[in-house]
Parts: structure tokens; sequence; C-alpha cells
């Protein structure tokens, strides 16, 4: 079982940058395909980014490309979410996940860290 505790959330304007952590319970990101998942109030969920284990490939979606970084800290088992130039489109619950590396279905979720972009 891994736990994901998520922190660094906010309220900033648009133009702000924001950091999102990922806390995992045990050592996840070397056996997981960890990502961030965001849900903007009244829309599905959708995978934002994700980074294969120990870190080798990363996927972002179109919208965040060029403006959001995922990465991790395998010493911490810590994963991060760069956010820069947000906008108010952005504004959405954050949701750090993880699943077995090839899987379909993401296992692991966290509880959410609410992002608002407004001016």
């Amino acid at each position: 079982q891994v736990q994901l505790v998520e922190s660094g959330g906010g309220l900033v304007q648009p133009g702000d940058s924001l950091r999102l952590s990922c806390a995992a319970s045990r050592r996840a990101f070397s056996i997981l395909t960890m990502g961030w998942h965001r849900q903007a109030p009244g829309k599905e969920r959708e995978l934002v980014a994700a980074i294969s284990r120990n870190g080798g490939a990363t996927y972002y979606a179109d919208s965040v490309k060029g403006r959001f970084t995922i990465s991790g800290d395998n010493v911490k088992d810590t994963l991060f979410l760069q956010m820069n130039s947000l906008k108010p489109e952005d504004t959405a619950v954050y949701y750090c996940a993880a699943k077995q590396a090839g899987a379909n279905a993401w296992t692991y979720w966290g509880q959410g860290a609410r992002v608002t972009v407004s001016s």
C-alpha cells in the first residue's frame, strides 16, 4: 500500500508560479509510475503530467507543456510539480497518483491540493 500526501496548493495570480509536492509513504519511484492529475469545477479529472519509474520518461498534457515540470526525489520519495506562468484555466484540485508501470489504471491517490489562479 502506498500513501500519497500533497502539499503546496494555494491562491495565486495569473503569471505566478507554484510548486506542488507529494510525499509517498514508501520508496515508490523505483517501482511505480507517478503522475499529477487535476479536476476543475464541472470537468472530468485529467492527467496533467507523469513520470516513469526512476524518472526515465515524462509526459505532459498539451495544455501545460512548456509551463509545468514534473520531477521526483528518489531519496526523499517526493514527487514535485513546478507550475510556471499559471493561467486562470489551471484552477483545479490537483491530485498526486501512482500506478504499476505499464498498468492502465492509477491505483494510489492523494487527497488533493487546491490551486486557484485568479486576479
